[in-house]
């Protein structure tokens, strides 16, 4: 194990210097003197700074600007001399804040940590939410996961507390929920090393997904660079009413622009229908944005905020966010470089899946199309919660269908999991009685925590290879993601219908039309789920769990033992040889969809994120082999036998042999995990040749020097033979804008020549010279 030469014990600062909010409820005033934690004071917010960068933009640009120009742009590092084209300059940007997930936090301050510096420059937080797998139950699973997971979360503990990082302790919630309850606000920019940060778009912000890399350069103090991103409007006009949720706009959207087709733009949402969602609503439509491959998404401010800012203690910035209202909305006539228009008013509830968060169905239409495709129709599990779908009012609206369900003395007929977004939800729909209903109904509630959704489920109701049908309210359901299971059929839907299927226990009732049966022999039709937007009474903040950094830890040691088989400190990449990339065996060439679960997958493999060389060993043990349609089992074009893919590219590594991957379309799809780029880099991998990448996972390749490179001729990718050897021509000459030459070498002697393109830019030539960014980064201080 780790040994660590700190304790950190919780410090509790003054109101506006880091406690949590004290809420003035006679009732909850003594619980939340014990329940103090982190959130942002009115006093770190500089609108003045903001609106001034926007007039100059705008004065330079000469046009009005959508809401989220105004954000991004607003925090340009030069907002005078930045070149701004939509979709084609890469802008050096200054966010305000980092956030971290624990499994993707260990690397990130590994790498941090590496670098050399004291102290992180900008506010930054860890959320200790991936590591808890359900199990049993929620007190019973947070036990077990301080447990197991004892070393991890005593290193990013004590790594917090050195340098100047706030840490939320394992059962506080997930981290996107605890942005929202407490560090998002209207106009603030916030990255986060995990694909669904925009989550915070609900609350009037522009927070981007990133690797651990990016964080590294932002708590670092360097400008962050992102491609000025194109901008999608959504006009919501009508209203949302009956079964239809927030969660369906979403599922519209997706169903319209696919998987890949946010890419590179940020969507944003305007029109007279925003009123009439919530702004945890807001927060779930941004959410499961990471879904069709946004930068991120943004909702205009508005009363919605306002409310859900002063319900959760944050009046004074309400106020503030009032009296800067005309920054923080669309200027009139603004151009958007694409429009969707979706009347609520129409809109009917949807279902998105299987195996994938783009393949949309209304609930009506799902039995029919099961049937013709043969879909279990038999709904195994529902499961509600996770980061899209875990406020007060999705568990209320749930609640008030399973409480039909049992005036009528129904329970689910399919297991029915429920996970709470954070402490403070927990605490609350505990309280106003939430919870008892969602259990009495049959309902397992889980620990605070991501679970089942990031592939965190100790499933035993099927066997693995068994065809099986689940419905959740989560945001992915890639093959295998919730239950590793390849044969499960999972759904993401809204927890209303997710409720509904659960109690009727099949896939193809509409709740809209169909009756249940009470066990009298009554039929009945559920009533359209209602409840409060949020709790009449004050949020319950629940138990303490959040630790502020001292304000020096220079004296405190974070030590990681070499023996330890859960972290390793990083070694640095090679540089550059300064010559072409020769003779580059094909390790593996991709057949269809490769996500980054595909490439570096989760569930149990999540206890490695902090040890490089042995999360490794799942490098691509997903993906498919074009050769034999097989997992896991490639060629050895050294020995002939045929191994997994990480076996097999240590054996090409051990013996001087590089190589690289061949790809299909939107490559690395999915999560943020910057692991899905470390792990190939560490094996020997140099070049990831596909169709075309994921923004995140591209970036990601480009931060630890690997050359992501796209077919010029998308045809191309026939051409390569999985036994080829490939050198790639001209990186002498490597530049912004100018093409690569790669020489195909067939094994019968043939060879032939493709051109690769890019989308480089010099800070980021300079990466790959450097062996990473990180290296680069070390260079410049000398």
């Amino acid at each position: 194990m780790a040994t660590y030469c700190l304790t950190v014990t919780r410090l509790q600062l003054a109101l506006g210097q880091g406690a949590r909010r004290l809420h003035v409820s006679a009732a909850l005033s003594a619980k939340a003197k014990v329940a103090m934690s982190r959130f942002e004071p009115s006093s770190h917010i500089n609108y003045e700074k903001l609106q001034t960068n926007v007039n100059i933009v705008r004065k330079r640009l000469n046009r009005p600007l959508t809401l989220s120009e105004k954000i991004v742009y607003g925090h340009l590092d030069d907002p005078h001399g930045q070149e701004i084209d939509r979709g084609r300059t890469y802008l050096r940007l200054r966010p305000d804040r980092v956030a971290m997930q624990d499994a993707t936090a260990q690397m990130a301050m590994l790498q941090f940590i590496s670098s050399g510096l004291p102290k992180v420059a900008v506010p930054s937080t860890i959320h200790c939410d991936h590591l808890i797998e359900a199990q049993t139950g929620g007190v019973q699973d947070l036990k077990r996961a301080k447990e197991i997971n004892q070393e991890v979360y005593n290193f990013l503990a004590s790594a917090g507390a050195k340098y100047g990082v706030g840490f939320w302790k394992p059962g506080s919630g997930i981290i996107h929920q605890i942005i929202l309850e407490n560090y998002a606000y209207p106009g603030v920019m916030l990255i986060g090393t995990d694909s669904h940060t925009p989550n915070g778009g609900g609350l009037g912000c522009i927070c981007i997904g990133v690797g651990g890399a990016d964080a590294v350069d932002v708590m670092a103090g360097i400008p962050w660079e992102l491609k000025c991103p194109n901008v999608i409007g959504v006009k919501l006009t009508g209203t949302l009413s009956g079964w239809t949720s927030p969660k369906d706009v979403i599922l519209k959207v997706a169903g319209i622009l696919t998987v890949k087709g946010g890419t590179g733009a940020i969507v944003e949402y305007h029109g007279p229908g925003v009123d009439s969602i919530s702004c945890t609503g807001m927060a779930t439509i941004c959410n499961m944005g990471a879904e069709i491959g946004a930068t991120t998404s943004v909702f205009p401010y508005n009363h919605r905020m306002r409310t859900y800012l002063e319900k959760t203690g944050r009046g004074e910035i309400a106020a503030l966010s009032d009296e800067y209202q005309d920054l923080l909305v669309p200027d009139a006539g603004c151009e958007y470089d694409q429009v969707i228009e979706i009347n609520l008013s129409e809109l009917k509830p949807h279902i998105n899946g299987p195996f994938t968060p783009d393949y949309a169905h209304p609930v009506s239409d799902i039995g029919k199309t099961a049937a013709e495709k043969g879909w279990p129709l038999e709904v195994k599990v529902g499961l509600i919660g996770s980061c899209t779908n875990s406020s007060y009012e999705d568990m209320g609206r749930a609640a008030s269908l399973a409480k039909q369900a049992l005036d009528h003395g129904l329970k689910c007929k399919a297991q029915f999991t429920v996970t709470p977004g954070s402490e403070q939800i927990r605490a609350t729909i505990e309280r106003d009685g939430y919870a008892k209903i969602l259990s009495d109904v049959g309902g397992v509630v889980l620990a605070n925590a991501c679970g089942p959704c990031i592939g965190q489920w100790d499933r035993r109701d099927v066997k693995k290879g068994e065809k099986n049908t689940i419905v959740t309210s989560f945001n992915r359901n890639f093959t295998a993601r919730n239950d590793a299971n390849p044969a499960t059929h999972a759904f993401v839907t809204s927890p209303e219908i997710v409720t509904a299927l659960a109690i009727a226990g099949r896939l193809d009732f509409n709740p809209e039309t169909d009756f249940l049966t009470a066990p009298n022999g009554e039929k009945f039709k559920l009533e359209p789920p209602n409840a409060d937007e949020l709790p009449a009474l004050n949020f319950d903040p629940g138990e303490d769990t959040y630790q502020h950094p001292p304000p020096d830890g220079t004296g405190l040691r974070v030590d990681v033992s070499p023996q330890s088989n859960r972290l390793q400190l990083l070694e640095p990449f090679d540089k550059w040889s300064g010559k072409d990339l020769e003779n580059m065996q094909v390790l593996i060439k991709v057949k269809g969809k490769c996500t980054t679960d595909h490439i570096s997958a989760a569930g149990p493999w999540l206890k490695f994120r902090g040890h490089l060389d042995n999360i490794s060993n799942n490098m691509l043990i997903g993906a498919v082999n074009i050769e034999n349609e097989a997992v896991n089992s490639i060629k050895n074009q050294l020995t002939g036998e045929y191994g997994g893919v990480p076996d097999v590219a240590r054996h090409y590594k051990a013996n001087g042999l590089s190589w690289v991957v061949i790809g299909d379309d939107n490559y690395g799809e999915g999560s943020s995990r910057e692991h899905a780029a470390l792990e190939p880099r560490h094996l020997g991998g140099r070049a990831i040749i596909v169709k075309s990448f994921a923004r995140i996972h591209e970036t990601n390749l480009k931060k630890q020097g690997l050359l992501p490179l796209t077919f010029a001729n998308p045809a191309d990718y026939d051409k390569i033979r999985p036994d080829d050897k490939l050198t790639i021509k001209g990186l002498k000459d490597f530049a912004p804008g100018n093409p690569l030459q790669a020489v195909i070498k067939h094994s019968d002697g043939s060879s032939e020549t493709i051109t690769l393109n890019h989308t480089f830019n010099e800070t980021q030539i300079e990466w790959f010279q450097a062996g990473s960014a990180l290296n680069r980064m070390k260079e410049l201080q000398q």
